[in-house]
């Protein structure tokens, strides 16, 4: 509470106006609810192995479950070994990175820059791209038993240059001579994604590129005035070029409706709070699709409920905060930086994907990392989130 003081020889004179600023209740609270620092980033890089672990066996509980009432007994053993050995190899990268550490990778990082922007042109490639439902987003690899979404390896490499390049800049990283060129370097990668076309993953790059750019000190305003066209020009020319932009836009809007969104939320509606069991879902075999992947969050509600739904979202929120708490230990700005990017990223595509099901938001496939099917967006997810734990290893340069 504010103290006010009397002058001095005056009785019941005038209250004389406060010296200091008074906090006011939004300050408090958020004072209140900001991550406390770890003593040391490795306690929350732990917690953050300990919940990235979970999460993928919960991943793997609600994949085995739609597997054994979708295939046959052969395709249901050759899937579920497919299953296991993803995730192996998931854990393994995630290992790796961590143990490389943030440190190792800087003086790599314009290299690495330049890979994850070749990626992105072998989407365009005759012979190497592979289009579906329109899109082409993949490549295959030969040799490799799956098929790559470059866009998703580039947001990590993409976020490990803008990093470096705040560190940097130095001083100079609040004046414009800094701004433009790094703002051009991402309007660059989110061109090369949106072509594909992808609008939900530019959306997404453009957050956690921005999100980074601001904490690593460049001018609130600029980035407000570029946030703000950015997403407008994203949105609306996609919506002007892009028919189906325009149907999603429609569904949210209540202006039309979808048979996969709709069906999608009574699968979730129909858990009740505790779910249906697990492996008693009938959903997937009553047409809703896409319930191992960009729907899987139906899955755990109508198997596991709400209460599962709370859980997983409880997980998530777990997630961020100890990433947060990481982040504001480490003492090398780079990896801090890094680190912070890295973690928007992973946390960004989670929120969509239940903004999504839960239609908060217009729909758009996007799995849901560590919990969906897929290879190599769980390895991309493995291989940012074995960065962020490899931030707490090595420190040179004080924030």
């Amino acid at each position: 509470m504010a103290r006010f003081r009397k002058r001095a020889g005056q009785q019941g004179a005038a209250l004389e106006a406060p010296t200091e600023t008074q906090l006011s209740i939004f300050a408090r609270i958020g004072t209140a609810a900001a991550p406390r620092p770890a003593a040391s980033p490795r306690e929350p890089a732990r917690a953050i192995f300990g919940l990235t672990i979970g999460m993928m066996a919960l991943g793997l509980v609600m994949q085995v479950s739609h597997a054994a009432t979708t295939m046959p007994l052969d395709a249901f053993r050759e899937e579920v070994v497919n299953l296991v050995v993803m995730r192996g190899l998931a854990v393994l990268v995630l290992l790796g990175a961590w143990w490389v550490g943030l440190a190792r990778l800087r003086p790599i990082v314009p290299a690495l820059a330049a890979i994850g922007l070749v990626l992105l042109l072998l989407v365009f490639v005759p012979g190497i791209a592979e289009a579906v439902n329109g899109s082409r987003r993949w490549i295959q690899i030969p040799g490799l038993p799956f098929t790559i979404q470059p866009s998703e390896i580039a947001r990590v490499l993409a976020i490990l240059w803008l990093a470096r390049r705040c560190v940097d800049l130095g001083d100079r990283v609040s004046g414009l001579r800094g701004y433009v060129p790094t703002v051009l370097a991402g309007m660059v990668v989110a061109l090369l994604i949106i072509i594909e076309p992808d609008v939900g993953s530019t959306l997404l790059f453009g957050v956690a590129w921005m999100a980074t750019m601001w904490v690593g000190g460049f001018e609130g305003r600029h980035l407000a005035v570029s946030a703000v066209g950015g997403v407008s020009l994203v949105v609306l020319g996609a919506a002007s070029v892009l028919g189906y932009v325009r149907d999603r836009l429609s569904v949210w809007l209540g202006e039309a409706s979808n048979d996969q969104v709709a069906r999608a939320a009574e699968a979730m509606a129909s858990g009740g709070f505790f779910g249906q069991g697990f492996g008693q879902g009938g959903f997937r075999n009553a047409g809703l699709q896409y319930m191992q992947t960009d729907y899987v969050c139906s899955l755990v509600g109508e198997e596991l409920g709400l209460f599962g739904v709370l859980v997983l979202v409880g997980l998530w929120a777990a997630f961020v905060w100890n990433g947060l708490r990481l982040v504001r230990t480490v003492k090398d700005r780079f990896a801090a930086l890094a680190a912070f990017g890295l973690t928007v990223g992973v946390a960004t595509q989670a929120m969509i994907h239940l903004a999504v099901v839960t239609q908060l938001s217009p729909p758009k496939g996007m799995a849901l990392p560590l919990i969906s099917d897929g290879g190599s967006a769980l390895m991309s997810t493995c291989l940012a989130i074995g960065l962020i734990l490899g931030a707490s290893r090595g420190e040179s340069h004080p924030i």
